[in-house]
């Protein structure tokens, strides 16, 4: 099972390679009832709602670090 400061860890990271990228998913973050659960669980991180723009820079990384 993995513990909270670990997924906290995990969020941070990839905000981090994110914001190096330009790219900014403001509701990026772990999902609660996700450690709710009776049932050990690996945590989901929620990468949450982006618009439009922010979308295109992300497949524009993603593109870019593929090839």
């Amino acid at each position: 099972m993995h513990s909270p400061a670990e997924a906290d860890a995990c969020v941070e990271e990839l905000r981090a390679a994110l914001a190096a990228h330009g790219i900014t998913l403001p509701s990026l973050g772990i999902d609660l009832p996700a450690f709710a659960s009776r049932r050990p669980t690996r945590p989901l991180i929620a990468l949450g709602n982006c618009n439009l723009l922010t979308a295109r820079a992300l497949t524009t990384a993603l593109r870019k670090d593929a090839a």
